[in-house]
């Protein structure tokens, strides 16, 4: 029997060529030049609607748009954007039946906005994103900055808590923690750093900063390690070109490790034996100004039970109040919690300890008994 050629695809399946049409009509939708015809259609019914009927539609539903245009579109998108809208106002004034006293002023209102929008913009052209883009692009590249800092897989006799806060809640900081296994895993390389600067203002930088110090601390010895920082905070030539940092290599077989500092912050020490906290003061300049800097090295060992804290100044520096009463008040305020467990103690100290108006970061390295 004689076979019947195949005829159209039943219950209204779409063809290849079909399928992948309507694809390429979802990506140009969803492009700056798809969104911004999809609200200027949106502006123009809606003249349509004020011309149509004056009495129930108010005209400033056409200003509509452009704020979902702020929202949603770049800067490159936006001027022309803000122009159309312009002439939709015009359409809708000259469309508008009774033009009272409050139409008016709410018409140049929104003329005003139009142009303010325009001209910011216009301004921020260089960035070619919108707001809410550019928010989620801010929001990857914190968790980029915190993915540094992320504790590797340890031997169970080893703790490492890290803790950061920035001035004011804000959700960028100049403070950041470097943490990377090496040495197959034998040992831990631990930085802290405090970029010059607080807040948002130091976030781009500690951003750069960061993935620098962390390829950098992987793949050098650790006594190399900080002068190739400090050469390349010379290389940038930022105005606030400088940073404080503490290094630490860490033995995880044997607890020996060599402590390096750039201006920072003495690191401390607590030997369980004792119960004591000791500060370990390593010489070496701040990062970013002297070049061929060297920087002193401190050779110790954490025997079980043995701490190190890590920490910026934000820590222990306050208005009217000297820098040695803060390293006392942190470290009573560290036995003091320590009474309880060493579980989220580098949250707890954080949030005791400090200037909120300050960016604070806090590492605890601990052996286990």
């Amino acid at each position: 029997m004689r076979a019947l050629p195949a005829g159209p695809p039943l219950g209204g399946r779409a063809t290849p060529g079909r399928s992948s049409m309507i694809g390429a009509g979802r990506r140009w939708a969803l492009t700056d030049v798809g969104t911004a015809c999809a609200l200027g259609v949106l502006a123009a019914v809606m003249v349509v609607a004020i011309g149509m009927f004056p009495e129930d539609v108010p005209v400033n539903l056409v200003f509509v748009p452009l704020v979902l245009g702020v929202l949603f579109l770049s800067n490159r998108i936006l001027p022309w954007f803000g122009g159309f809208i312009v002439v939709a106002l015009t359409c809708a004034a000259v469309l508008e039946n009774q033009l009272t006293a409050r139409i008016a002023v709410a018409l140049t209102v929104m003329y005003l906005i139009s142009f303010l929008v325009i001209g910011l913009s216009l301004r921020r052209g260089v960035v070619g994103v919108g707001p809410l883009r550019g928010q989620s692009m801010l929001v990857d590249l914190r968790d980029r900055i915190l993915a540094q800092g992320e504790i590797p897989e340890l031997p169970a006799s080893w703790l490492v808590q890290s803790a950061l806060s920035s001035a004011g809640g804000s959700p960028f900081a100049g403070d950041f923690v470097v943490a990377t296994a090496t040495d197959r895993g034998r040992r831990i390389e631990l930085v802290v750093v405090d970029v010059s600067g607080k807040g948002e203002a130091a976030g781009t930088r500690a951003l750069q900063l960061s993935g620098a110090m962390g390829g950098l601390v992987a793949a050098l010895p650790p006594a190399r390690f900080l002068p190739a920082a400090n050469d390349y905070l010379l290389q940038r030539s930022w105005e606030e070109g400088f940073a404080t940092a503490v290094h630490v290599s860490v033995d995880l077989a044997t607890g020996d490790f060599e402590l390096r500092s750039a201006g920072h912050p003495p690191a401390l020490q607590r030997e369980a034996g004792s119960g004591r906290w000791k500060p370990l003061r390593p010489e070496g300049p701040v990062l970013g100004i002297v070049e061929d800097a060297e920087f002193g090295c401190h050779r110790g060992r954490l025997a079980p039970g043995d701490s190190l804290l890590l920490y910026t100044d934000g820590m222990v520096e306050e208005p009217r109040r000297d820098i040695d009463l803060g390293i006392d008040h942190m470290m009573g305020e560290a036995e003091s919690l320590l009474r309880g467990s060493w579980d989220g103690l580098a949250r707890r100290l954080v949030g005791a300890v400090g200037s909120p108006d300050d960016d604070r970061a806090l590492l605890v390295v601990h052996r286990r008994p």
